[in-house]
């Protein structure tokens, strides 16, 4: 509203040096109760979401949809959960991380995979593939959250094929 004033006073209302993203967090400054409130509700949201999806599965000619739709929802809301514990702008830098970059670029894509393969390409081969590589994709970029976990996990599944080759 004070942009619009500064404009239609005759002034730039540029004069700000704030870019959309800095206003945006600006603007999401919540007190430490409200963040984790929303950040439990949307976890929350996001598990009943994926329950739910995994319920509808078992519904005859549309639970593969039903799925879809509520498994990816669910993993949106998982993700957006944790924007509220440190705020949008915070998590935006730290998904484009170096370490993490490449799991949020296959993660994002694999979202958005799952739902044109389901609604507009409607190849359900195609939709299940994109839903085990979504699942697989999250939990990797999860995984870089964790302290070695990823050189961990990569170390067990090392072990393992070279158990099943002996």
């Amino acid at each position: 509203m004070d942009k619009l004033r500064a404009v239609l006073g005759g002034r730039d209302g540029n004069n700000d040096n704030r870019n959309v993203l800095q206003a945006a967090n600006e603007a999401s400054t919540l007190g430490w109760g409200t963040r984790l409130k929303g950040f439990l509700v949307f976890v929350v949201i996001g598990v009943v979401c994926t329950i739910l999806g995994v319920c509808c599965l078992f519904i005859p000619k549309v639970g593969l949809i039903l799925f879809i739709v509520f498994y990816t929802l669910g993993n949106i809301c998982s993700l957006a959960s944790t924007m509220f514990l440190m705020g949008p702008l915070k998590q935006l830098k730290r998904m484009c991380d170096k370490t993490r970059a490449f799991a949020t670029i296959v993660m994002i894509t694999c979202l958005v995979l799952t739902l044109c393969a389901a609604f507009w390409w409607k190849i359900f081969a195609l939709t299940l593939l994109f839903v085990i590589l979504q699942v697989l994709a999250f939990a990797w970029y999860s995984l870089s959250y964790i302290p070695f976990a990823r050189d961990a996990v990569l170390k067990f599944f090392s072990m393992m094929c070279n158990m099943c080759v002996k």
